[in-house]
């Protein structure tokens, strides 16, 4: 196998998985022009497609942004401030004090609220058929959920991803990206996840490391502002869990049929981790992108998964 990509594998890969991409593509649009998705059910197939497609392509700038805005934290803002005024208008603001991690808060809400929507759009309800396939076809698409799947992620997310790590400077070089940028702000500042600041404050004095601001220390109005938006973001946190284990215990959710709840939840608090661990691991990754070597630090396992993540050509 080349390190290019280009090895008869690596070409045989690109040639299904677009295959794939094709199929699922046509196959949910048909489900949703004959009425088989919650939203063109409920009110009209047109208004599933625009909403589909429109929430696609914000995906691919909340996913792209990420990237952009996170890998060029370290950069200089003199180095492109006039060759991209654009861009400087998102990072001039997201890189100065502990704006970079108000925008990840927001960001992250954002990524999990539009895909919600994006399955109610383009979900198919219990029951579908199409075209007469037969039922183990329905199975594996829909049933399982591959079809939504590979569509949100190669045309939602992985594309962006890709591109905008190999042209920060480009991705956000629009106004539809600061757009983006101060919609994630403006989600943060609601305090809807402020119990994340919370958390991260728990876990750094566990650690022996207590969170670093690049913030003066907040006091007066400003202090009492944030602990109550953390409270507001405890009590729904709360709720949310606590309807969510209530759904769980009671099997009135999505899962497989025939799981006891109690492995059902082991199972919910399992994969939130897993998908906690694979977000941090992205941001991480954005991060130390434009690091040299020597600003890697010396952690053994860090040093080792950036040996493996930027071998040969970082590809």
């Amino acid at each position: 196998m080349t390190g290019d990509g280009n090895s008869p594998f690596d070409l045989f890969k690109k040639f299904y998985s677009t295959c794939l991409l094709i199929f699922c593509t046509v196959f949910l649009m048909g489900l949703m022009f004959s009425g088989q998705t919650k939203l063109a059910a409920d009110v009209h197939p047109a208004l599933a497609f625009i909403v589909f497609w429109a929430l696609i392509i914000w995906l691919n700038m909340v996913e792209g942004g990420q990237g952009s805005l996170v890998g060029l934290a370290p950069v200089n803002f003199d180095l492109y401030k006039e060759s991209h005024p654009t861009t400087y208008k998102s990072t001039g603001t997201c890189h100065r004090g502990d704006n970079l991690d108000r925008y990840l808060m927001g960001r992250q809400f954002m990524v999990i609220f539009i895909a919600f929507v994006i399955n109610l759009s383009g979900a198919p309800l219990p029951g579908s058929k199409l075209w007469g396939f037969p039922q183990i076809v329905m199975d594996i698409f829909l049933g399982s959920g591959l079809a939504m799947i590979l569509m949100t992620a190669q045309m939602g997310q992985l594309n962006s991803q890709v591109n905008a790590s190999h042209c920060m400077l480009d991705y956000i070089n629009n106004y539809f990206a600061v757009f983006t940028f101060w919609v994630a702000m403006s989600v943060e500042f609601s305090g809807l996840m402020h119990s994340s600041y919370l958390i991260a404050i728990i876990v750094g004095l566990l650690a022996g490391k207590p969170i670093e601001s690049n913030e003066p220390p907040k006091t007066g109005g400003v202090l009492i502002f944030f602990w109550f938006r953390v409270l507001v973001s405890l009590a729904v946190l709360g709720f949310a869990l606590s309807v969510t284990l209530e759904a769980l215990f009671n099997k009135q959710t999505t899962i497989w049929e025939g799981l006891p709840p109690a492995v059902g939840v082991i199972l919910f608090f399992v994969l939130m981790s897993c998908v906690g661990l694979l977000e941090g691991m992205q941001i991480a990754f954005f991060a130390v992108a434009k690091l040299t070597k020597g600003e890697r630090g010396k952690a053994k396992f860090a040093m080792m998964t950036c040996d493996l993540l930027f071998r040969g050509k970082a590809h």
